[in-house]
């Protein structure tokens, strides 16, 4: 083998969030696997794994040869510092978004929030990493607050020391003997500051807010995930971007293109089986079908695709702006030269030629 020849590649990772995306559907059915089986390449999760150092690639992607479709703070983060990945795909699904407020309040539109305490998740015991939740709610409450034409200065802020999500001591093993960890509750922090008067209003997302807002019985102030303004839903989770090491795409770009294709066939099987795509959803994240429904729409089996279209760069642009903007990145860059079109592209091209064939 000579010098420039890449070393076979044996192993391919993958991991996601804890929410709705292509990648993990595909991995429930089984595709990557089926992709593989006679390549000799062993095909792992990172959420199987207990080594921190692989655990921590879900956002440094430090790992080599890993895939990660998810929320877009740590794969800004980590491009940022430096990390040399590539996007070639993002995902768009809209989901529940919204800042809570307790009746008693008086709270009852975003105007209502000027001069008043807005809670913001503070991680404690790590400044080693990108703190997702206090991003998250930072871009959440300040989209709601210019809906009302109001601003940053027109609202008391309120930090909500939170600890990062442990792992629970029990881990759920799904019947295709993927691992789901227990982790604690996302708003358990800022969900106890509100109750206890310490803040008046707080942002949540996806099955996890939705719940929040129920057991609380509290009011929907501003519904962000599902605003008639599209660029108001941007935040950490919508869009995601599906990220790849750019060793990987350059050295084996038919083994990415053959990992993405996988992921792509999950969008017109999840039009065709509407109500198995919401069963496999429920697996992935371990939430029920009907609040999976309730926090992503009727409609959520329409929305596993992955593209590059307008829209979901200037999603992924805008968020990045933001981080930057606001200090959880400190080096910019442009989102343009983050992105490799041609695994998709060729995508694209396969199929017409076998449209054409056909």
């Amino acid at each position: 083998m000579s010098a420039t020849t890449p070393r076979k590649l044996d192993t391919i990772w993958y991991t996601r969030c804890n929410i709705p995306t292509p990648l993990g559907i595909s991995a429930q059915l089984g595709l990557y696997q089926e992709e593989f089986a006679g390549d000799g390449i062993t095909i792992k999760s990172l959420q199987e794994s207990d080594n921190p150092a692989e655990q921590d690639s879900h956002f440094e992607h430090t790992l080599p040869h890993s895939f990660r479709l998810g929320g877009a703070v740590p794969a800004i983060w980590a491009r940022a510092k430096g990390q040399d990945t590539r996007v070639i795909g993002i995902s768009w699904i809209d989901e529940y978004q919204a800042i809570l407020a307790l009746p008693e309040s008086g709270i009852r539109s975003a105007k209502d929030l000027k001069g008043r305490k807005l809670g913001l998740p503070k991680r404690q015991g790590r400044d080693d990493s990108v703190d997702v939740a206090r991003a998250s709610a930072l871009r959440g409450l300040l989209v709601a607050l210019e809906t009302a034409g109001l601003g940053h200065g027109d609202a008391e802020w309120v930090d909500v020391p939170s600890r990062r999500a442990e792992r629970d001591s029990s881990d759920i093993a799904a019947p295709d003997t993927s691992v789901r960890r227990r982790r604690s509750h996302s708003y358990t922090a800022v969900a106890h500051a509100l109750v206890k008067g310490e803040v008046d209003a707080i942002y949540v997302k996806d099955v996890r807010g939705a719940e929040t807002a129920h057991l609380l019985g509290a009011r929907v102030v501003t519904d962000l995930g599902f605003h008639p303004d599209p660029w108001v839903h941007v935040n950490n989770s919508t869009p995601r971007p599906l990220t790849i090491n750019a060793a990987t795409l350059k050295d084996h770009p038919d083994l990415v293109r053959r990992f993405l294709k996988r992921i792509a066939e999950v969008d017109s099987w999840a039009r065709r089986n509407p109500e198995e795509a919401v069963k496999q959803i429920a697996r992935e994240t371990n939430w029920t079908e009907s609040w999976v429904t309730f926090a992503y729409g009727n409609a959520v089996h329409e929305s596993l695709g992955v593209d590059l279209q307008e829209k979901s760069v200037k999603g992924l642009t805008l968020f990045k702006d933001f981080l930057f903007q606001w200090g959880f990145i400190r080096q910019d860059f442009n989102i343009q030269d983050w992105i490799d079109p041609q695994p998709l592209r060729s995508l694209h091209s396969e199929a017409a030629g076998n449209r054409q064939v056909a």
